[in-house]
This record gives C-alpha cells, sequence and structure tokens, in this order.
C-alpha cells in the first residue's frame, strides 16, 4: 500500500494550522514544538487523509522550500459548502467556483503565506 504526504513549510505554522482549520475545515491530529519557537511537525487530518507542516525556522534544511511555493489539490464531496466556508473564514478565492470540462466541480483558494489549494470533485485516476 503506497500513501502520499504533502508537506508544507510556514513562517506563522500556528496561524497556518489555525487558518486550515477555520477555513478549510482540517483538524489537527499532532502538533509538536520545535526548538526555535515555531512548530517542528503537525500533522492534519482532511477526512481520512493527512498534510504535514513546519516552520520554515525549523528541522533539516534541505527541506526548506520556504513558504507559499506549493498547490495542492483535495477532493471534497460538496465543493459549494466547502466554498462558503472557505469564504466566510476569509480565505482569497483564487478560481472561483465551477465546472471543469473534465466533470469536476471544484475551485481554487490561496492560504495566508500564499500556497493554491484546489477542492473539487476530480478524483485522479477514477476514470
Amino acid at each position: 500500500m503506497q500513501s502520499l504526504y504533502p508537506t508544507l513549510k510556514y513562517d506563522d505554522a500556528p496561524a497556518a494550522i489555525d487558518f486550515l482549520e477555520r477555513a478549510f475545515g482540517f483538524e489537527r491530529h499532532a502538533v509538536y514544538d520545535g526548538e526555535h519557537g515555531g512548530v517542528a511537525h503537525a500533522e492534519l487530518r482532511f477526512g481520512g487523509e493527512y498534510v504535514m507542516l513546519g516552520s520554515t525556522n525549523e528541522g533539516d534544511e534541505r527541506f526548506n522550500h520556504g513558504a507559499g511555493c506549493h498547490s495542492l489539490y483535495v477532493v471534497v464531496e460538496d465543493p459549494d459548502a466547502h466554498h462558503a466556508r472557505a469564504k466566510d473564514a476569509g480565505a482569497t478565492i483564487e478560481r472561483e467556483l465551477s465546472e471543469t470540462d473534465y466533470g469536476s466541480r471544484e475551485y481554487t483558494a490561496r492560504d495566508p503565506e500564499g500556497n493554491l489549494w484546489s477542492f473539487g470533485t476530480y478524483r485522479p485516476g477514477a476514470a
């Protein structure tokens, strides 16, 4: 069995965790404080999937590509409700909710540090 776990870095990881919970519905699974006042490692759950993150001032520099330079796609059952939640929480919507020519209903939002998060119904490999 294979699993993929995206990993992100944030300048203000505690604020990012709060935002991801409030705007996108992630749940805090584990958060470990770092040696330099940041987050050494955090795991956030979305349904049965996880994303990992940490502070840019913590951990091995080889894995620090900076904050705000990633994009992720997350499958959601109800993109309309998810979009409304994100907007209500103040997320910057970069691509409004729409139907795609490949059969997905989706939108894209930017988190406070610049990462792009797309949420929709498309499931890679399902066709």
